[in-house]
């Protein structure tokens, strides 16, 4: 009777370790995946300021179309790869679409910006201004959110990977989550030369 009391209460324990490490899983793929969200908002606000920006852009820079276009095209291929981030955050595949789209975004609006300069009427002008100051304020906002996205995919990765919560996360189908990391060409990972 003695030794039936004692396996039931070892059951008992093991069940409630593994429910345990189950629902800290659980609540740590709920946490990347709100902090996600949080990017995905301050994406979806910089899609929105890009066609504002195009339309201010577009009176002063007739000769610039396919400036024009090129920036229209990367947001919309950046809006597609947000949708399918949105769908499953942590996803490999998803993740790196998203950070190239983003990249070629971000290479585009930059050319944009460099070819404004050649244009002081669109340099000076009040609504341009406005929406290149939002802009800049959005891409701080994704950055930190992207900083908290990866924080939360880490410990969850961590997390997962850690003994006895690997055995549970490879019982379970918990797989290991994708970081968020900006795109850049070998040549923006170089240290810049300076010389004098």
């Amino acid at each position: 009777m003695m030794a039936l009391i004692f396996l039931g209460g070892i059951v008992l324990l093991l069940i409630v370790v593994v429910a345990g490490i189950y629902n800290s899983l659980i609540t740590r793929r709920n946490r990347y995946k709100n902090a996600f969200s949080q990017i995905d908002v301050q994406l979806k606000r910089r899609y929105d300021l890009i066609p504002n920006l195009v339309e201010t852009a577009k009176g002063y820079m007739k000769h610039e179309k396919e400036t024009l276009t090129a920036v229209i095209e990367a947001r919309n291929q950046a809006i597609t790869a947000s949708k399918a981030a949105s769908g499953n955050p942590g996803d490999p595949q998803a993740m790196q679409g998203l950070a190239g789209a983003e990249a070629q975004l971000t290479g585009v609006l930059g050319k944009l910006f460099a070819l404004a300069e050649n244009y002081p009427d669109l340099k000076a002008n009040e609504n341009m201004l406005q929406v290149q100051e939002e802009l800049t304020s959005t891409e701080n906002r994704i950055s930190f959110a992207r900083q908290a996205f990866n924080d939360a995919v880490t410990e969850y990765n961590i997390a997962r990977e850690k003994f006895p919560a690997n055995i549970i996360a490879g019982t379970f189908s918990f797989r290991s989550a994708e970081l968020l990391e900006a795109t850049r060409s070998a040549e923006e990972r170089e240290a810049p030369k300076v010389s004098f």
